[in-house]
């Protein structure tokens, strides 16, 4: 827990020391959720991404509405199929480019499509065991409709896991080991990265006795794990430096690592909630992964999306409501971008 007078003392800080340059060549994203019944229109919406100079996003479907407004945007898009979708284009050729011509082939002159991610989230699972054949088979379209620079990848919750701790024991489940060398033989071919989703205050916020505030949150000035050779001063290289182990594991460490959603949440979890804490945590990991990388990739500059865009009110729980940036009257829930 951070005492109140230390949030106010960190939270004045942020506030009065700029972010680096938005022109410091960053590669950094915010993902646009749409699970909220107030949300601003998308029009509104991208307007809101090219004022604050945010140059990638990420949606978790293709929502018609949502690609008229990206035309001639500029914004790199990162975008996936519903993952109840992916079995039919795993055994079907013919539902993979009818997926593409509907979704990509339309839009592809006025917008750059980056990744096409197969699968958010659902490796480990019933689903997972579709994916490589799935992202094969979307490759093909995209090949045939002539579209030969969006990538396609997947998208890994930490569960994918079985060892994280220390970073160098890192391994996936070995029920999943041999789908995940499957994807990784196919993005190694096209020099893709796999995408992860990295949540260092899901770890703090359930183990607080063991995760320090400041570990978490990139406040830690003496390194918190020592892992052989590699010193951690956050947990966030930690997490993300344990997938980077497990690929070598595989034989694929030459597969990069990008992060689909990283972020923390205002409220709905106090003391660990806060605009403080969600301040502190974003601001630095922003400053962090356009300078630096992990221990284990520290010439790997990583790109990054942050979770999220909006305040989202459909969501489960209290807590997945409040990881947004904007609240959905697009008024900042902290000064930011």
């Amino acid at each position: 827990m951070v005492p109140k007078f230390a949030q106010l003392f960190v939270s004045t800080l942020l506030l009065l020391t700029p972010l680096l340059s938005l022109a410091d060549g960053r590669d950094i994203g915010v993902c646009y959720g749409l699970n909220g019944d107030n949300l601003p229109s998308p029009n509104e919406v991208i307007n809101l991404y090219k004022r604050c100079q945010i140059d990638n996003i990420r949606i978790y479907q293709p929502y018609p509405e949502v690609l008229e407004a990206l035309r001639g945007s500029g914004i790199s898009v990162t975008i996936g199929p519903r993952n109840e979708d992916i079995a039919s284009f795993a055994t079907s050729q013919d539902a993979a480019n009818d997926w593409v011509n509907t979704n990509i082939v339309p839009y592809a002159d006025d917008i750059l499509f980056r990744w096409i991610t197969i699968g958010n989230e659902v490796i480990p699972g019933p689903l997972g065991s579709n994916v490589p054949a799935a992202i094969n088979n979307i490759r093909n379209a995209l090949a045939s409709a002539g579209i030969t620079l969006a990538k396609v990848t997947t998208v890994l919750p930490g569960t994918a896991l079985a060892t994280s701790y220390p970073p160098s024991a890192g391994a996936f489940g070995s029920d999943i080991t041999e789908t995940i060398t499957g994807i990784a033989a196919i993005l190694a071919q096209q020099d893709t990265p796999i995408l992860i989703n990295v949540y260092p205050y899901f770890a703090y916020s359930s183990d607080p006795s063991h995760i320090s505030a400041q570990y978490a949150m990139f406040t830690s000035t003496a390194p918190v794990v020592v892992d052989g050779s590699f010193q951690y001063f956050n947990l966030f290289d930690a997490m993300v430096d344990a997938f980077n182990a497990a690929l070598e594991k595989i034989n694929f460490g030459n597969v990069k690592v990008a992060v689909a959603e990283t972020g923390w949440p205002t409220a709905g979890n106090e003391p660990y909630t806060s605009v403080a804490n969600a301040q502190t945590y974003n601001r630095n990991l922003l400053n962090h992964v356009m300078q630096n990388g992990t221990p284990r990739r520290p010439d790997y500059i990583m790109p990054t999306f942050f979770f999220e865009m909006f305040n989202e009110d459909l969501k489960g729980n209290v807590v997945e409501q409040n990881f947004g940036f904007f609240y959905p009257s697009m008024r900042p829930v902290y000064p930011f971008w």
